[in-house]
């Protein structure tokens, strides 16, 4: 019998393409980017709605009975406490757009939406992700910072000594608009080789608009 063979050293592909976030199937990818330029009418939205002050915590389950001949899924009421702000149509299109790109690439049943309004960092200790994979795309403000995996502290991960391994010259960082696959240690065969990343440090006054997709089933 032949033995499976062992997948090389976990890499990050980036390119300008959606095709480019096909790479996370591969075994040995455990980040793929999309370095997409984000729509202006969704752009401008984001904008007004941190400048507004406004806070946002959406939260919501899309399942594949939504699903239409539509490429983009089906978000009814969505953020609909913000539907007031120019350009709101053409976000929460943008947004169905993304999750029908994610259920159709892992033919996911369920996913998880959650939209947010950060004015400090959500996870700002480098971690890995315990899901199997995880879209993750920051509209308004920085993207989340990553390491490639010879920067990666990974034998220091969950204790007080990561947040000295690396420098801040070590990390890399998604840009505004760009759409990450970032795969976690609950991928089949990906433990301990989930992507080293943690939220972007924001100075007083700045914030993000955060959306991340979650593979519920």
């Amino acid at each position: 019998m032949l033995a499976r063979a062992m997948p090389g050293t976990p890499r990050q592909v980036e390119g300008n393409s959606v095709e480019s976030l096909l790479e996370i199937l591969r075994d040995d990818v455990n980040l793929a980017v999309w370095q997409r330029q984000l729509d202006l009418a969704a752009k401008q939205f984001g904008q007004t709605l941190l400048a507004s002050g406004r806070v946002l915590a959406e939260t919501c389950t899309w399942t594949a009975k939504d699903a239409e001949t539509s490429d983009i899924a089906a978000l009814p009421e969505f953020a609909q406490g913000v539907a007031d702000i120019p350009g709101y149509a053409e976000f929460v299109a943008d947004v169905g757009y993304l999750v029908s790109l994610f259920a159709c690439l892992l033919d996911a049943r369920a996913v998880g939406v959650r939209l947010r309004t950060l004015d400090k960092a959500m996870c700002p200790r480098w971690h890995v992700d315990k899901v199997p994979v995880r879209l993750i795309t920051s509209y308004i403000g920085p993207g989340s910072e990553w390491l490639s995996e010879q920067n990666s502290p990974r034998q220091q991960l969950g204790g007080p000594a990561v947040d000295f391994c690396n420098d801040d010259a070590a990390a890399r960082a998604l840009a505004c608009g760009e759409v990450a696959l970032v795969k976690g240690e609950r991928w089949h065969g990906n433990e301990g080789r989930g992507l080293v990343h943690r939220s972007p440090r924001l100075p007083v006054g700045q914030r993000r608009l955060l959306l991340t997709l979650d593979w519920l089933d």
